[in-house]
């Protein structure tokens, strides 16, 4: 057995290094690819190490089954499919091989001519640097074309974000293919170029270099900044209990002096954290539940401080060219867990965000001044952050939505970038055909985002963001080129609605859960289409029953109903997607297109369903607007569809099930009134 993807087949991977984050690497390839057939070697020179990073791989995995993260057999699955040796030889035959020891240039560049010597031509030699470019480790291969930099985030096991740093040889399809594999295995990889540090590293260590230098000022303890930090950027940890959970200290206390070299020179290693390396104290910090008090005075000032360097230091790396804002933007906030730099000037104000970088600046020398945020605050308007992609091969324009922290849930800001994104398609001439796929593997697009529908606060608000969300979908619809959604995963509320406006479907098959308008759990209804497509595309009383239930369904189920076209292989998605959007395009595809007219044989009243706790007065409202819409043309379906939005708004039940949602999560039952 074996794993694909883009015409490279894996059956082995290796990863060198048993230390502090070889074996978490070793995890997640044993998650997604075990299963697969695919062995994992992991191979070190120190047998304690080798035995250490075992044990707390088996920990790990161990810990999983108990959670029910996995049944037992798995967990045993992935056990057995790792060798951890110190024979080099093993190494043979592996297909990729991520080198993960110390952050040292020549350990690294001795191990990359050992696995040159011992792996196949064709074998992809990556590194997981935190730092050091790309390069200075591959400088002691012959072949560096293969050969290229990922960096993953603690834990790796968890932490979806890996930084994809090609260097000046590496060949531009190895650096394509390895960000399309670790997407295809659900990883977030973002492109950086080549510099030391690469993209986030010096925002962690910046912060970090920030914080100490409020201790050195006096302003707080380790404790109080700390404490202050999770409230000025966000954080889930402050920057010294990172430093102390991912033992960052020695090799922060080299990086940053470099970093000032060939960054800006406001990095160094502070006093305070070399006495820390060189006695090997961990920081203190707030212990778990424990409430620190700080003045207010010292709150704003250590606020100041903390929100200034960040920003600054996230002007400089994206003024610096070297990552794709909305890339960095992803990136900060995944893989640090804070608030990312757009999102916080836009909560404290452009100006006030590029006063505070500004006056950082001014008070520390060697800090660089803002440049990006100028730009953004003489715009004088939010600064906007890209979560729409398009990408063009051939003919066929993937136009990919990519929010994956909150599962690519459609914001206000989605909505318009998609009819941007599709108003370029229609406006390229070398543009025959479109794809619409969501990033990543678990979701295609997993619906509106709950914020976004919190805000409605009357009928009148309901119907003109149904009315919006509608504007797309017959924009989609009317384009003149054929647009198939590439369903990557699951598509839920307004997923499936810009799904069902797409020409055709395909979809991964095996997918336990791949779509569902489960709008009435929360106390509403579809108002992008739902209502008056799903029935044009599998039936009234198939899609009466799905629609007043909220009842997801599988791939299979979905292709049995006719809702799908295509059922593929996760790795032939894309491109089986693009095939039959072209053939649609040169009409010789076998897809039927979605009834425009009134529906033949529309039952009076609908059978009767089982809902459940579900609201009886939002389901009257539902039931009405399916029977209308289907008597009526899609274009009335759809007037009908977004009036019975707004009256849905008036009801008690939609307050209550949006309530509940934010509060105690999608699994929660709303106690519903009916009324």
């Amino acid at each position: 057995m074996s794993f694909t993807y883009q015409g490279r087949t894996i059956s082995k991977i290796a990863v060198i290094g048993s230390g502090q984050i070889g074996p978490d690497i070793a995890l997640y390839f044993c998650k997604v690819l075990a299963s697969a057939g695919v062995s994992i070697v992991v191979v070190d020179i120190s047998d304690e190490a080798l035995a250490k990073g075992q044990a707390r791989f088996e920990k790990k995995v161990d810990r999983g089954v108990k959670s029910g993260a996995f049944k037992e057999d798995r967990g045993e699955q992935m056990k057995s499919a790792v060798t951890w040796t110190s024979d080099y030889g093993q190494v043979a035959g592996a297909a990729f091989v991520v080198e993960a020891a110390t952050e040292d240039p020549g350990i690294k560049q001795k191990i990359f001519s050992q696995l040159e010597q011992v792996c196949g031509p064709d074998a992809i030699l990556a590194s997981n640097s935190s730092h050091l470019e790309p390069e200075v480790i591959s400088e002691s291969l012959t072949d560096r074309k293969r050969s290229l930099v990922v960096h993953y985030f603690f834990p790796a096991e968890r932490n979806y974000v890996v930084e994809v740093v090609p260097g000046e040889e590496t060949d531009p399809e190895i650096t394509g293919w390895v960000m399309g594999f670790y997407e295809n295995i659900g990883k977030t990889p973002i492109r950086v170029a080549s510099r030391y540090g690469y993209a986030i590293d010096p925002i962690f260590e910046g912060l970090f270099l920030a914080a100490a230098l409020c201790v050195e000022k006096g302003l707080g303890t380790t404790k109080e900044v700390d404490a202050v930090a999770t409230r000025a950027l966000g954080l889930t940890v402050g920057p010294f209990l990172a430093m102390n959970l991912t033992g960052g200290n020695p090799i922060t206390v080299k990086g940053l002096p470099i970093e000032g070299e060939k960054i800006m020179p406001w990095f160094r290693a502070p006093e305070l954290l070399v006495k820390a390396v060189e006695t090997g104290t961990p920081w203190e910090v707030p212990g778990r539940g424990e409430t620190i008090e700080v003045s207010a005075e010292a709150e704003k000032a250590i606020t100041d401080e903390l929100q200034g360097a960040f920003l600054g230091l996230c002007d400089e790396v994206i003024s610096s060219g070297i990552v794709e804002f909305g890339d960095f933007e992803m990136a900060v906030e995944m893989a640090l867990d804070l608030i990312p730099p757009a999102k916080l000037a836009n909560k404290l104000g452009v100006d006030r965000a590029l006063d505070l970088a500004k006056a950082y600046a001014d008070a520390n020398e060697g800090f660089a001044a803002p440049r990006w945020l100028a730009v953004e605050a003489s715009r004088g308007t939010p600064i906007a952050v890209p979560v729409v992609y398009t990408e063009q091969t051939g003919e066929v324009a993937v136009v990919k939505v990519r929010r994956p922290r909150s599962a690519n849930s459609l914001s206000e800001a989605s909505f318009e970038q998609l009819f941007n994104a599709f108003r370029e398609v229609r406006d390229d001439e070398s543009v025959r055909a479109c794809v619409l796929v969501g990033h990543g593997i678990k979701a295609f697009v997993s619906g509106a985002d709950v914020k976004f529908l919190a805000e409605i606060d009357s009928p009148e608000a309901g119907m003109r963001n149904s009315k919006n969300a509608q504007d797309l979908t017959v924009f989609m619809e009317s384009l003149g080129k054929p647009i198939v959604c590439a369903m990557n995963g699951l598509a839920f509320g307004g997923g499936l609605e810009i799904a069902m406006a797409c020409n055709a479907r395909v979809a991964v098959q095996g997918l336990k859960l791949l779509a569902g308008q489960p709008e009435v759990n929360l106390g509403i209804i579809p108002g992008a289409g739902g209502v008056t497509r799903l029935p044009r595309w599998i039936g009234v009383e198939k899609a009466a029953a799905l629609l007043r239930t909220g009842r997801p369904v599988s791939a299979e189920e979905a292709l049995e109903l006719g809702l799908v076209n295509m059922l593929v292989e996760r790795n032939e998605l894309v491109d089986r997607a693009g095939e039959l959007a072209l053939e649609i395009a040169n009409g010789t595809a076998d897809v039927r297109d979605l009834p425009t007219g009134a529906l033949a044989d529309v039952p009076a009243t609908l059978p009767d369903v089982d809902i459940g706790h579900r609201s009886r007065a939002v389901d009257a409202i539902l039931c009405q607007a399916i029977v209308d819409g289907a008597n009526g043309s899609l274009a009335d379906g759809l007037k009908i569809e977004n009036e019975a939005w707004g009256r849905v708004c008036e009801t008690k039940d939609m307050r209550i099930g949006i309530d509940t949602f934010i509060k105690d999560g999608p699994r929660a039952q709303a106690p519903f009134e009916h009324c």
